[in-house]
């Protein structure tokens, strides 16, 4: 599911905040200085992934029942089959005229 929601580089700026994370965890221990931009680095990675998971989401498709579709190219397939099913589908007077007739022939009047 990640591969085909394209979100291989959320999950790498995921593993780069935890790395950044750890990096300033180490260096806080030994009491440097510029441990500080490590967290800072770590932070802008955690929120920068977050908006790549929230992507796909946010800007997916929704087709006629609501349902939301996240691969935008299966949707068009999708929209496609279900218009050339509409046409094959009998129009509701043709349905109701068809069942008056059956009606009507079994009890012999045509």
């Amino acid at each position: 599911m990640i591969k085909t929601l394209k979100l291989q580089k959320a999950v790498i700026a995921f593993i780069l905040g935890v790395l950044a994370l750890i990096a300033y965890r180490v260096m806080s221990v030994n009491k440097m200085e510029s441990s500080n931009y490590m967290l800072s680095l770590a932070g802008i990675l955690f929120i920068a992934g977050a908006l790549m998971l929230i992507y796909p989401i946010i800007f997916a498709k929704k087709d006629k029942e609501g349902c939301v579709e996240l691969d935008p190219e299966i949707q068009e397939e999708m929209d496609s089959t279900e218009q050339v099913s509409e046409i094959e589908k009998p129009t509701t007077t043709e349905a109701a005229t068809t069942e008056t007739v059956a009606a009507k022939e079994k009890m012999g009047e045509v």
